[in-house]
């Protein structure tokens, strides 16, 4: 792919992938209005006693056994069974140790499951996401809660990685699961023009 930045300053794609993967980790997005809004109760936690209610995603699942993430603390629990959890399934569970040993996890209740869809559609980002871009650096990402429900991310690019940043993002599926876990979305649409890539997590 011929690079036709024209002097700008590459992005390192693994660099934006570490910065694009830490906003799964934050805990203080924005509205419109610059207003701290914490997180979603889709991003909770609690635990009692080594037993945790939580949103998590299902990062591997066999007929054997499974793992899951926490979406609100990144913590990965093992399963010692697999109770029919499929791939990338969102699920809002009660896990607990098994005994005696502790060493792997026991699924005690599932209160909610759902898949969730990544897609690259054709549509340009909103006028307020090339806002944000055009005031914020290459590399740099913003991200702020919809009007709606949801959130979106706003990713600064070079114009001429602007195809190597999309791919990514969408190869990053993860990271775009527990987002989306967190956000209480079902769809993560990627939206993108030259210089800009636009994340949105829709119900």
């Amino acid at each position: 792919m011929t690079d036709d930045t024209h002097g700008e300053e590459p992005v390192d794609p693994a660099e934006l992938a570490a910065e694009l993967a830490a906003e799964v980790d934050g805990n203080s997005p924005t509205d419109g209005d610059d207003t701290p809004t914490g997180a979603s109760a889709e991003g909770t936690a609690t635990s009692s006693g080594g037993v945790t209610q939580s949103t998590f995603v299902v990062t591997h699942a066999d007929d054997d056994s499974a793992m899951l993430r926490d979406a609100a603390t990144g913590q990965v629990h093992t399963l010692s069974e697999n109770p029919e959890l499929e791939p990338e399934a969102v699920v809002k569970a009660t896990v607990a140790p098994e005994p005696p040993m502790g060493v792997t996890d026991e699924l005690r209740e599932v209160t909610d499951e759902r898949s969730v869809r990544i897609e690259a559609v054709g549509e340009a980002p909103t006028t307020q996401a090339r806002r944000i871009a055009r005031d914020q650096e290459p590399g740099e990402v913003t991200r702020q809660e919809r009007a709606g429900d949801g959130e979106f991310h706003v990713i600064t690019v070079p114009e001429g990685q602007t195809e190597i940043a999309v791919e990514d993002v969408m190869n990053d599926r993860e990271t775009r699961l527990l987002q989306a876990a967190r956000a209480g979305a079902s769809l993560v649409e990627v939206r993108s023009e030259p210089g800009v890539v636009s994340v949105r997590y829709l119900p």
